[in-house]
């Protein structure tokens, strides 16, 4: 039975992440800290000591490092917190499952970020060798961390936009957290509609996380860098407008703001980040997505306050 190590399993993206590979059949094992259960270890991933213990110990085939401070906001703030979660955690659990992994079919995969890019007018879509400019601190810890993991054999990167799916709490997602908007109808929201996104669910993430483990334990050979993103596309206004159809709500409350392309609380935002999946598919990898329209309808019920 082939093994796995899911860090961040019990964020928003770990959890779909554990899910997918234990419904498979691997032996998983999920590492989380603050939220760490009877099924989720508690480690420290900035304890290299802790690591090194943990990955001896499990010696896992494959590892899929989700754990990570993805809020761009807390990196601006805190950019030494950032850097040793985002960087010098990744070193050393891939130079620790380096040293302890076995097997031609062994793998690290390194979950990214499409803010690796400065995502300026008129460059998307990005492909895979397409020149990372990050626009702000989280940006660049992601893409130091991607460095650290290309620097050791065996890994690959998986680069992904804004996440969405099933959440404990709205607060988990950046677009989740759109749907409580709509509920602050006593106040006047400015609302960005300047950047475009691409909210991809993390179960279409995480099928794809394992498809890609797949393929290595198959013997495929792996490109170093790859990507995966729905095509929906929308601002976050546009976001609220299709939360505000779904939920029956009106959302004259909100107003859209255009004056994008300026920092927020001292963090910019890059306009369109569009990732190329390219890779994915010559892989024989399904890189089509749940419709983001369909997905909501169907949760409707769940996140109804």
């Amino acid at each position: 039975m082939p093994s796995a190590l899911i860090t961040g399993a019990t964020g928003l993206l770990g959890r779909q992440v554990f899910k997918a590979f234990t419904d498979a059949g691997w032996q998983t094992t999920g590492v989380g800290f603050s939220r760490a259960s009877s099924t989720i270890r508690k480690v420290d991933i900035t304890d290299a000591d802790a690591v090194t213990a943990l990955l001896d110990e499990v010696k896992p085939d494959v590892v899929v490092h989700c754990a990570a401070d993805r809020q761009p906001d807390s990196c601006t703030k805190n950019p030494s917190a950032a850097r040793a979660l985002n960087v010098t955690a990744t070193e050393t659990l891939v130079r620790s499952f380096e040293s302890s992994s076995h097997g031609s079919g062994s793998l690290f995969i390194y979950i990214s970020t499409d803010y690796v890019f400065p995502g300026v007018p008129g460059q998307a879509p990005y492909t895979t060798t397409s020149l990372p400019s990050p626009p702000n601190v989280y940006g660049q810890t992601k893409l130091d961390g991607e460095n650290v993991t290309l620097s050791y054999p065996n890994t690959v990167v998986l680069r992904v936009p804004v996440l969405y799916g099933p959440a404990d709490n709205h607060s988990e997602s950046a677009v989740n957290t759109l749907m409580d908007a709509l509920y602050k109808d006593k106040e006047t929201i400015k609302m960005d509609d300047w950047a475009l996104r691409y909210p991809t669910n993390t179960e279409d993430v995480a099928r794809v996380c394992l498809d890609i483990a797949t393929k290595r334990k198959e013997g495929k050979d792996l490109p170093k860098i790859l990507q995966f993103s729905s095509e929906d596309r929308m601002t976050k206004y546009q976001l609220c407008q299709v939360f505000g159809e779904i939920m029956g709500l009106p959302i004259d409350h909100i107003i859209p703001d255009k004056d994008g392309g300026k920092p927020k609380d001292g963090t910019a935002r890059p306009y369109d980040c569009h990732l190329d999946t390219s890779e994915l598919k010559n892989l024989g990898i399904d890189v089509t997505a749940v419709d983001f329209v369909a997905w909501w309808r169907r949760r409707t019920g769940a996140f109804r306050h």
